[in-house]
């Protein structure tokens, strides 16, 4: 798997749609040689404006290139620059839509068999789910926005946060800041460093929780599986194994006295026994086939269970992301 071999970046392409097939696997390295070839040919193009810029570019653009001069204390023009990076943003937000709508889909970890490339068709635009994530707690199983667990919905997400960068951008490009935000900021380059680190700040903790919780967003067969996932999955193979041997896992009593491999959750439903009790409301896609409306469906359970499940959960019990602590 990808995650084994140290990468961080090739899951990216890898969930965009680029040469992965069923299953998340990898099926051609060429999409991953070709954006490599095209940031080598950039970083090149970056470079020598760099150093052009450095050496024998003028100091100053504003006598020859008035759009791209500025002061730091411009506050008009200041607010112009965001706007224009907003719209970037708004633009970049709504390519990933058009990739997953037309433009050959994207890895959906929760397709059929075990994850497949599928054109998200249906993204949904529904103001009260969107917005119902980031007003949801960031504690427990709410999980605020990292709780979101299908891709109509990050899709149906990026559209609406496209169109608003693209509408915000608009409007820092065409108003100028009102005098209360003229007050209420330092208008220095300093200043404006400070609170670009704050953001990315912002961003980099929410993306961090992103990888470490949500295997939708970053599915586990390419990032590895989350460290309640790799607990289920230990519970889930020796239960197969048993199962094969002949244990009736369905009654089977462990030391306490409570279920060895099945037990009840606290609302009822039907879930996996011993250690693993604690991460009894996860929700992976290899084991989502053997649920019922109370849970874990014993029928499912002793008739069901496909190869392909038994094998990523193998995988995952394996792997457990804890050694990164």
């Amino acid at each position: 798997p990808l995650y084994e071999q140290g990468f961080i970046c090739m899951q990216h392409l890898a969930t965009l749609g680029y040469g992965i097939g069923p299953g998340g696997e990898i099926t051609t390295t060429v999409p991953y040689f070709a954006v490599g070839v095209i940031h080598l040919i950039s970083s090149a193009v970056l470079g020598f404006g760099g150093i052009y810029h450095s050496l024998l570019g003028p100091d100053t653009l504003e006598e020859s290139f008035p759009f791209f001069g500025y002061d730091w204390r411009d506050k008009n023009k200041m607010t112009t620059i965001l706007g224009i990076h907003l719209v970037l943003l708004g633009v970049g937000s709504l390519l990933f839509v058009a990739k997953a709508m037309y433009l050959g889909g994207v890895y959906d970890t929760w397709a059929p068999g075990g994850g497949d490339v599928r054109l998200i068709t249906t993204p949904t635009l529904n103001p009260i789910v969107i917005f119902g994530y980031v007003f949801r707690s960031p504690f427990g199983g709410d999980g605020w926005v990292v709780s979101v667990n299908n891709m109509e919905d990050i899709v149906g997400g990026h559209v609406w946060i496209g169109v608003l960068c693209i509408i915000g951008g608009f409007w820092h490009i065409f108003t100028k800041p009102f005098a209360w935000a003229r007050r209420a900021f330092v208008w220095s380059g300093e200043a404006y460093l400070s609170y670009s680190l704050a953001a990315i700040s912002l961003m980099g903790f929410t993306a961090a929780l992103y990888a470490w919780y949500n295997n939708t967003a970053y599915p586990s067969e390419l990032y590895g599986p989350t460290g309640p996932e790799a607990s289920q999955s230990q519970a889930f193979t020796f239960l197969v194994r048993d199962q094969r041997l002949g244990a009736n896992v369905s009654s089977a009593q462990g030391p306490t006295g409570l279920g060895k491999y099945l037990m009840r959750s606290p609302s009822g439903e039907i879930i996996f026994g011993g250690e693993t009790m604690r991460f009894w409301d996860l929700r992976a896609p290899w084991v989502e086939p053997l649920r019922g409306p109370n849970g874990l469906d014993i029928n499912k359970i002793k008739n069901d269970i496909q190869p392909w499940q038994e094998r990523r959960a193998a995988e995952y019990m394996t792997h457990a992301p804890l050694g990164s602590l």
